[in-house]
């Protein structure tokens, strides 16, 4: 497997309703309206105070390193409503998934289609054996979508990470490569 190859390739990836594609600096402002919003951001990281924040942000974490990170882009209108990574350990030939959707999508399933995606570069062109992802516990909603998935939860890692200078448990859920074909 050949990541930095198959991403390339694979810049971007069209749904039925979205686009995934690279981020770029032109989406801070779309990408400021949820980052700048405390119950968006409340669970995966810092609330952004400025649209300068919003900037330095993509360049420091998604164009300083873009393969594996995507914008959700609707297709129809060209606006970018959250992202999402699959972030590759080759060796062990798996990845974690991560994702952010601005709320005034949530409920529509956008983040779904945008995982089926990724699930689908995972395991069809990367040729990963298991895709996990996990959530802060007091973020159900983030589970059934892992759930609509095929994931299953394997387990809460009590006490597994700091978001806010919070101590944070989170559940894991993962598919492996032949639940993910069998479904």
């Amino acid at each position: 497997m050949n990541k930095e190859y198959i991403f390339a390739v694979h810049n971007q990836i069209d749904g039925e309703r979205i686009r995934l594609r690279p981020i770029r600096l032109s989406d801070a402002e779309d990408m400021y309206e949820y980052a700048s919003d405390a119950e968006t951001t409340k669970y995966v990281f810092e609330t952004h105070k400025s649209l300068e924040d919003t900037k330095e942000n993509i360049a420091k974490y998604f164009l300083a390193s873009p393969l594996g990170k995507f914008a959700i882009e609707l297709k129809d209108t060209h606006k970018m409503i959250g992202t999402i990574d699959l972030r590759v350990d080759e060796k062990d030939k798996k990845a974690e998934m991560g994702y952010t959707l601005n709320k005034g999508y949530w409920g529509k399933g956008y983040t779904t289609e945008a995982a089926k995606l990724m699930l689908q570069l995972g395991f069809q062109e990367l040729e990963l054996q298991r895709i996990l992802a996990v959530h802060d516990e007091r973020n159900p909603a983030s589970g059934r979508v892992m759930e609509k998935l095929g994931m299953i939860c394997e387990g809460t890692l009590r006490n597994n990470r700091f978001v806010k200078e919070e101590s944070v448990t989170d559940k894991m859920y993962s598919i492996l490569k032949e639940e993910y074909f069998s479904n």
